[in-house]
């Protein structure tokens, strides 16, 4: 089975292949330029070697492109599974693309997603225009490179997977983010839709928690399930990668609790439309 550290050293591998093709340069042209092995070079666009921090620097510089250093070395701080607090800063130094891109790999390498938002839309669910703004928010937030569309371009990547036969998708959401409006209405409106028409599809499982539903307990923040390998819980400082049994089983037993208290299938399209109805687009 392919594990989440190697999902991640592919993903960084990928990048730098992508910016050496980019430069325009062969293999053995950059390695000659460096004074490495060409195998060197190809093991790491292979996710085959753990590149060095020094390795991400030679390379950067080597295609004349050190403003991507930042983002190789964000990439390189998130391999180590074992580090369960990744700072956003450091994650997103050089911008949103590298940390999208893994997002494609751990998607590829995972058959079932089981996840809950309380205030936006999930992201293997939103229209361009959606995550364009959200990017460009959170990139104005944070203070990084707004690296928007290669972000989502990623983005739009990773949501190929819904049409996969082997992988499942069970998603709930708060009501809230049917109204919570981070776009324009005509945005939103359009991303409303797109949600109205995903209720129902094949291998793909979308229910809404309503305002006034019982629970037995509250949804105090959003996280996403990976298999039943990994939890992925995002803050406003960083973001948590969970690996242990024990912390799976909470979050699997929060997730058995609030699925309970969701609508789906003509209740959870009603309120969906309701949301969409509330839009004043005149």
């Amino acid at each position: 089975m392919t594990t989440d550290f190697q999902t991640a050293r592919e993903a960084l591998g990928a990048r730098l292949r992508e910016l050496r093709t980019e430069a325009g340069l062969e293999g053995k042209d950059l390695a000659a330029q460096l004074g490495w092995q060409t195998s060197k070079v190809s093991r790491l666009q292979n996710g085959k070697q753990t590149p060095t921090r020094a390795d991400l620097t030679a390379w950067v510089h080597a295609l004349g492109r050190p403003d991507v250093e930042a983002e190789l070395h964000g990439l390189l701080a998130g391999l180590d599974m074992k580090q369960r607090h990744r700072s956003w800063r450091r994650q997103l130094a050089g911008g949103h693309r590298g940390r999208q891109e893994i997002g494609v790999k751990l998607t590829d390498a995972t058959k079932g997603i089981r996840g809950l938002e309380v205030s936006r839309i999930p992201g293997l669910f939103q229209t361009p225009e959606y995550a364009r703004v959200i990017f460009d928010g959170l990139a104005e937030f944070r203070g990084i490179p707004p690296t928007t569309e290669a972000a989502v371009e990623a983005r739009m990547r990773r949501q190929e997977a819904l049409y996969d036969p082997a992988k499942t998708f069970h998603f709930v959401l708060c009501e809230a983010a049917l109204y919570h409006r981070p776009c324009p209405m005509d945005v939103m409106a359009e991303q409303l839709d797109r949600l109205y028409n995903l209720v129902g599809q094949r291998r793909i499982e979308l229910g809404i928690i309503p305002f006034g539903a019982q629970l037995r307990r509250t949804a105090p923040h959003a996280f996403w399930i990976y298999d039943r390998r990994l939890v992925i819980v995002e803050t406003i400082s960083e973001e948590l990668w969970l690996t242990g049994d024990e912390d799976i089983a909470v979050y699997e037993r929060a997730w058995d609790w609030l699925s309970g208290s969701a609508e789906y299938g003509a209740p959870a399209r009603r309120l969906i439309g309701r949301a969409r109805a509330s839009l004043d687009l005149t």
